[in-house]
């Protein structure tokens, strides 16, 4: 996984002295952007570390070219570090980063004119079944050998490849970003009873995929 650019570069001037005893893990991450924007590079650490997997994994779900993948990927944490000044903290600040992520994500399908029309959007906190819930589910309550568990998850990737984007953005931003239903709407700019029909229906469609493609029902 590529980082970012250095997180420092538009601050060496105005670090400011952090006591050792701030305890950064307990900080939400609104308050780590608001002290990296105040110059307190170890925020930054802190709260790039906290979502740097999650959103590598958003980008690696929708783009099949793991380079351009991790370029878009780079772009945003380069935009977060450019905005961290500027940010005001009008909504959580994972609704703010993946609306970012989302609209660079519309921006690359218009520029290339791929896939189903114009990205939407949806989500729901009902839900509690995960991506990792499905790999480890028991079939049929009988224990899986290691192969078998490889062979779900990976017929798991492509049933969540083959999902409507719609269905895909809701479900990837629940379950790799950790979203609430709420949140994935505003990132998607829908209703919350669209995002919850949308996240309602991308879960059945994996669990038909599912069963199609493994011959056993899961869940």
């Amino acid at each position: 996984m590529k980082q970012p650019v250095n997180p420092n570069a538009n601050y060496a001037e105005s670090v400011q002295s952090i006591p050792d005893s701030v305890d950064y893990q307990q900080q939400t991450d609104t308050s780590l952007m608001q002290q990296y924007g105040a110059g307190d590079l170890r925020a930054f650490e802190i709260l790039y570390n906290r979502h740097k997997g999650g959103l590598y994994r958003y980008f690696m779900r929708h783009i099949p070219e793991p380079s351009l993948a991790e370029d878009l990927y780079q772009e945003i944490w380069n935009k977060v570090i450019v905005q961290a000044k500027h940010y005001k903290p009008s909504a959580k600040f994972t609704t703010w980063l993946y609306t970012l992520a989302h609209n660079k994500l519309v921006d690359h399908v218009r520029h290339l004119s791929v896939v189903n029309k114009v990205v939407v959007r949806s989500h729901d906190e009902e839900v509690a079944e995960s991506p990792e819930a499905f790999k480890h589910t028991q079939m049929n309550n009988e224990p899986e050998s290691e192969l078998t568990s490889t062979r779900v998850a990976e017929s798991l990737k492509q049933c969540i490849a083959q999902l409507p984007q719609a269905q895909k953005d809701s479900f990837l931003l629940k379950e790799e970003a950790g979203l609430s239903v709420k949140d994935i709407a505003m990132v998607l700019n829908t209703s919350f009873e669209a995002s919850k029909s949308r996240l309602r229906y991308a879960y059945e469609n994996l669990r038909q995929c599912l069963h199609v493609k493994t011959g056993r029902a899961i869940l």
